[in-house]
């Protein structure tokens, strides 16, 4: 239920947004120590897996209507052992305590900032927020923007703090990344888009039409790499133009078959930039 091979990618968008930080290119502020920025990590972590459990618990009625695809469905963990929700939302409890307890170990102990304190407890009240409460964002067609500023603007913009950089510019250096990783929320929610209308989740996939999506995704895709050119330093900015195609040939396939080149466009563009942001320290 956790998604590990997610979480890997979390800890990853993390160390890429560390890395950015620790070059002195972003206006700079005091890092936090080694172990400040390991503990910072495993909160990330166990902030990750509450909010991909909490996910599974609301998203219970839908994964089991679904055809799951690698990118799509969820884990598939709870219908397969059957399990009742319950279990997954026991879980997410269990997750986000471990998450706010390393963040208040972090604090006491001088290993944490307060502002990176925040960060995670925006990362953790975001993350479930867009599954469950009042208003799940999810549900009302705000859950690929939320998802896209919480995973790929916030996480890496904390791992940039806790390496030293001020969190203004560095949110503003991830804002490409951001919006590729929204196309590839787009293109991975639309396999799931039927059985998300049948359950009451109302996903952009499920309210708008294939085409509409294209012209939405393409809009943003060439806005991330424009924007590209202009706040990342240059070897930064090329190296991620390599994922260009690879988000056209997504862009074109969006609604016409199962997720996979945006996807793959998004990690690649990680990898590269973070290699370059490496080059740059």
């Amino acid at each position: 239920m956790s998604r590990p091979d997610q979480v890997l990618l979390v800890l990853a968008v993390y160390a890429v947004g560390w890395v950015a930080g620790s070059t002195g290119v972003l206006p700079a502020r005091a890092p936090l120590s080694t172990s400040g920025a390991v503990l910072t990590a495993l909160a990330v972590a166990a902030v990750a897996v509450g909010v991909h459990v909490v996910n599974e618990f609301a998203d219970a009625g839908t994964d089991a209507r679904t055809v799951r695809t690698r990118f799509s469905g969820g884990s598939g963990a709870l219908s397969e052992l059957g399990l009742p929700a319950a279990f997954a939302l026991r879980v997410a409890v269990g997750g986000a305590a471990v998450a706010a307890a390393l963040t208040a170990l972090g604090l006491v102990a001088g290993r944490m900032t307060g502002l990176v304190a925040l960060l995670l407890t925006l990362g953790l009240v975001g993350g479930c927020a867009y599954s469950v409460g009042p208003w799940p964002f999810s549900r009302h067609g705000w859950g690929e923007v939320v998802n896209a500023l919480l995973g790929g603007l916030l996480l890496p913009a904390t791992g940039a703090v806790v390496a030293g950089a001020a969190f203004g510019p560095a949110a503003l250096a991830f804002l490409p990344f951001a919006l590729l990783t929204f196309v590839n929320l787009l293109e991975t929610q639309w396999a799931d888009r039927d059985a998300d209308r049948s359950s009451g989740k109302h996903t952009l996939a499920s309210r708008l039409s294939a085409t509409t999506l294209r012209r939405l995704g393409a809009a943003a895709a060439v806005t991330a790499y424009g924007l590209s050119l202009v706040v990342l330093p240059w070897p930064v900015a090329v190296a991620g133009l390599v994922g260009a195609p690879l988000s056209a040939v997504g862009v074109h396939r969006l609604g016409r078959g199962s997720p996979g080149p945006s996807v793959a466009a998004m990690v690649a563009v990680l990898l590269l930039q973070g290699a370059a942001w490496w080059f740059l320290r």
